[in-house]
């Protein structure tokens, strides 16, 4: 039974360095959904934002004091939105270093909700093939189901197919059961207690 008692930290994150941005309207659409199905607070983080702040650093302790919330956001959440476009063949090299200062293990059993956006649906696979392993890595739990989006979702920055509001609502519809089941096993939680 859900526990609609508990309010869920819904952090996404956009990464895209462009504005207006197709990646960041998709990431505030799946966290809208999310909304609808349960109680949440969210915070959206964009890469263009942080860009001048990750180029430079190459340690945390580096990071300006904004850019440090953020990432601390990110490790806190109960739930993340990770949304990328596809920039030959993967994410960029930005977005992956904005992860480099993510704690290895802040994000153990943390449920990520992937998505992406590409030119063409030959892109598709970016979920899988990219993202998917970079958040195994942390040990997250990658939901299910990924939302890819190409150009032609798109009416200009608006969402213009009704195919994609129907995998937005089906990738959410199978990640509630898994976010709302909380951790799988007690020494996640205890690794994310004692970060």
């Amino acid at each position: 039974m859900m526990d609609m008692s508990k309010t869920y930290k819904v952090v996404a994150v956009s990464g895209s360095l462009q504005k207006p941005s197709r990646t960041l309207v998709l990431a505030e659409h799946i966290v809208a959904a999310l909304g609808e199905a349960l109680p949440i607070e969210a915070e959206v983080i964009t890469l263009d934002e942080l860009a001048p702040h990750l180029a430079g650093a190459l340690y945390r302790s580096q990071l300006p004091a904004a850019a440090e919330r953020r990432i601390a956001a990110i490790e806190s959440a109960d739930v993340l939105v990770v949304a990328s476009p596809v920039y030959r063949a993967s994410y960029s090299g930005l977005f992956k270093h904005l992860f480099d200062f993510v704690g290895q293990d802040a994000l153990i059993d943390t449920p990520v909700l992937l998505a992406a956006t590409g030119g063409s649906d030959r892109h598709a696979l970016v979920i899988d093939h990219q993202l998917r392993p970079l958040f195994s890595f942390f040990q997250a739990r990658t939901l299910p189901l990924g939302v890819y989006a190409s150009e032609q979702d798109f009416k200009g920055y608006a969402i213009g197919s009704a195919a994609l509001y129907e995998r937005i609502a089906l990738s959410v519809a199978r990640a509630v059961p898994v976010v709302t089941a909380g951790p799988t096993r007690p020494v996640a939680e205890a690794a994310r207690l004692a970060a």
